[in-house]
C-alpha cells in the first residue's frame, strides 16, 4: 500500500494530505477604501484559513493605497490557493510572499506592563536593558516597556518578565519589508 493512502474501513482508499504546514508572511498592496480589509479577512475566514498576525496602514498617500501584512500557517497547496484568491480581489494590486522570496526584514512592537517592588524591579530593569527595551512609563509600582524586534525576541522577553510581575502585553503584529533597492 502507498504511504499516502489510508484505509477508510471500506474497499476504497482516500488520499490524505501529507504536506507539512509552513509559516509565511504575505504583503498585499490594496486600494485604501472602505471594506477592503473586510474582504481580505473574509477570504481567509470563509475558507477556514487562520491569520496569525495582521497589520494594515496607508503607505502610499498620494495613490490612496494601503499595505496589508498577513502572517499565516498553511500547507504549500493551501498557500498557493490563498495567493491566487487574493490576487483575484478587485482592489488588490500586488501580492508578495516575503517568506518564499527570501531576504525580508520582519519586526514587531510590543508594550509590556510589569508590576513589582524591590529586587524584582532591579531585575526587571536589568533584563529590559539587555533586550534594549525602553521604559515609556514608570511609577513606584510598575513599568511599561516598549520593545521592538523579531517576534521570537519579544516572546523571549515576555517569558522572562512573566515571573517578575508581567501584568499585560499589547503587540502590534508583524510588519515586513524586502531587502534591497526594489519596492513592492
Amino acid at each position: 500500500m502507498n504511504a499516502h493512502l489510508k484505509p477508510t474501513g471500506s474497499a476504497y482508499f482516500l488520499t490524505t494530505e501529507t504536506q507539512a504546514t509552513e509559516r509565511h508572511t504575505l504583503t498585499v498592496l490594496v486600494d485604501n477604501e472602505p471594506g477592503v480589509l473586510a474582504r481580505v479577512v473574509g477570504l481567509f475566514s470563509a475558507r477556514g484559513y487562520n491569520i496569525d498576525s495582521l497589520t494594515v496602514s496607508e503607505t502610499e498617500h498620494d495613490r490612496h493605497r494601503s499595505r496589508i501584512t498577513i502572517v499565516t500557517v498553511a500547507t504549500p497547496k493551501v498557500l498557493a490557493q490563498i495567493k491566487l484568491q487574493l490576487e483575484r480581489l478587485v482592489p488588490v494590486h500586488k501580492v508578495h510572499d516575503l517568506t518564499a522570496e527570501g531576504g525580508s526584514l520582519e519586526r514587531e512592537l510590543a508594550l509590556l506592563k510589569v508590576a513589582g517592588k524591590g529586587e524584582n524591579r532591579v531585575e526587571t530593569l536589568r533584563l529590559a536593558d539587555a533586550f534594549r527595551a525602553q521604559v515609556v512609563d514608570a511609577s513606584t509600582e510598575s513599568f511599561v516597556f516598549e520593545i521592538t524586534g523579531k517576534p521570537s525576541k519579544i516572546d523571549q522577553f515576555i517569558t522572562l518578565m512573566t515571573p517578575l510581575g508581567l501584568v499585560e502585553v499589547v503587540r502590534t503584529g508583524l510588519v515586513a519589508i524586502t531587502r534591497g533597492p526594489d519596492g513592492m
